[in-house]
């Protein structure tokens, strides 16, 4: 049975496919997932794929001829299509769908579901209850936002169960946290669980980016104490209040205004995407987070960000706005911006992509170093619209002592080393005085004349130091060894 018969069924199938969004699955002869996608219109998206135009991608040409059976489900909205594709791919992670691999190695903040919350970092998050917030770009920064919100709002650390119980039978002690100041005793029910979890309230404020909340709580606090003359108390106030503003002023990055804003952008090679996420809230940096993806298919730039962004609001983002540098098919508020404050908030994302795949590249061309030869060969191809990679590749140079005894170099490279037993030293012989286009010219000649006859393979790329002269003396070598 031909393949033509053998899909039959299939395209008969597309047919009374629905109109709406969803997502499509396809299934090889043995009933396994091989691809996953999802479409605004799942009938079109779908007969797409058994359209002969589609085929001008080789890869696509190869997946459709895999494919035996197609299954579909309906979603009321593109973008519900968007997550549930999403969460498939992570679960049957399909053979010609995209891989995609996050940061999620990177630290977090982690605010515990108890009566009396601790708030402390980490790395791999739990479905235990607790608040995570984060992740971010390194260490550093999640400890200056830890040491921001304990500064402002003191809180625990220790593992005691303070259960009303316990803090009525007086069963623990303060420790020296309390007596330096980190830590307010609740153990011995010297800071009330309402007051702790207010002050929890606006700690997640703070992680949030909601700068603002706490400050104006703050001054609310600062002004009802000086008012009931209690100035020792409104001067703690004003401190935390002065440390707020100080952490404020050295970490917004664009205009305080920017609210409640998601940042996408991305580098990319030919084997992997890299994409970075920011999160904006009053103009600062709030999360950031990096997502390696790789090409399977071809994948365009739009298609890789709609990956990315599914991911992102898998987990995260709930904003009104998400800057990106292209458009993209989802029903959701993207900014594309030319220039001012977004504009640099577009360019600082593309930033730490570009700085993220430099990083992976590193990894990844350490553990096998033929991986940064063939990205230097691929290069070299794509630069100087090379029809071969140039795994072999001569070099040409000419020297003579003040105009006399004319010699020429020859310098090989193979697979992108120094193949030094292939080096060649010529003695021009039918030049006489400076002429370094006739030594160019005899070099290449007995070189190549040499190589034909012996049959040996000719290098892919021929490079020749020196000038317009030069280069034209050594074509036109090539051209009469024919």
């Amino acid at each position: 049975m031909s393949k033509t018969n053998e899909i039959a069924p299939i395209k008969n199938r597309i047919k009374i496919l629905p109109d709406a969004p969803g997502i499509y699955k396809y299934f090889d002869k043995e009933g396994t997932i091989i691809y996953i996608g999802k479409a605004k219109n799942l009938r079109k998206r779908v007969s797409s794929y058994f359209n002969k135009n589609h085929y001008e991608n080789r890869k696509t040409k190869i997946l459709v001829g895999k494919i035996w059976d197609v299954n579909v489900t309906v979603v009321p909205t593109e973008m519900d299509a968007l997550l549930l594709e999403n969460s498939l791919i992570k679960e049957f992670q399909p053979k010609y769908n995209i891989n995609l691999k996050d940061d999620k190695s990177f630290p977090l903040i982690k605010i515990t579901k108890e009566r009396f919350p601790k708030i402390y970092p980490m790395r791999n998050p739990v479905k235990d209850g607790s608040d995570y917030f984060g992740p971010y770009a390194n260490v550093r920064l999640m400890k200056i936002v830890l040491d921001l919100c304990k500064q402002i709002y003191p809180t625990r650390n220790c593992n005691y169960t303070l259960s009303e119980k316990n803090i009525e039978a007086k069963k623990f002690k303060v420790c020296l946290e309390y007596q330096i100041g980190n830590c307010r005793g609740a153990c011995e029910g010297l800071e009330s669980e309402e007051d702790y979890l207010d002050s929890i309230k606006h700690i997640k404020h703070i992680l949030r980016g909601n700068l603002k909340e706490v400050r104006d709580h703050l001054k609310s606090k600062m002004q009802l104490a000086s008012a009931n003359w209690q100035f020792e108390e409104a001067a703690k106030y004003k401190k935390r209040l002065g440390i707020l503003e100080n952490y404020q002023s050295r970490s917004t990055v664009v205009n305080h205004r920017i609210n409640d804003v998601d940042v996408l952008n991305l580098a990319q090679n030919d084997r992997f995407a890299y994409v970075n996420y920011l999160r904006i809230s009053g103009g600062i940096i709030i999360q950031s987070k990096n997502l390696e993806l790789k090409k399977k298919m071809n994948e365009s730039t739009e298609e890789i960000l709609e990956i990315a962004y599914g991911e992102i609001a898998s987990f995260n983002s709930n904003t009104e706005e998400v800057i990106v540098p292209l458009k993209l098919d989802l029903d959701v508020n993207f900014t594309i911006p030319k220039t001012g404050d977004k504009k640099k908030l577009l360019q600082l994302s593309k930033r730490n992509a570009e700085l993220y795949m430099q990083e992976k590249t590193n990894q990844y061309e350490k553990l096998d170093p033929e991986i940064k030869v063939n990205r230097i060969l691929t290069t070299i191809q794509k630069d100087l619209k090379l029809k071969d990679l140039p795994v072999h590749m001569e070099c040409f140079d000419n020297s003579n002592i003040q105009g006399a005894f004319p010699v020429s170099a020859c310098v090989v490279f193979k697979n992108g080393k120094p193949s030094k037993r292939d080096y060649r030293h010529f003695n021009i012989k039918t030049v006489e005085g400076p002429d370094d286009f006739a030594s160019m010219y005899e070099a290449l000649t007995r070189r190549y004349s040499r190589m034909l006859k012996e049959k040996q393979n000719l290098p892919q790329l021929i490079i020749i130091d020196g000038g317009k002269g030069q280069l034209s003396s050594s074509v036109q070598a090539l051209i009469d060894l024919d």
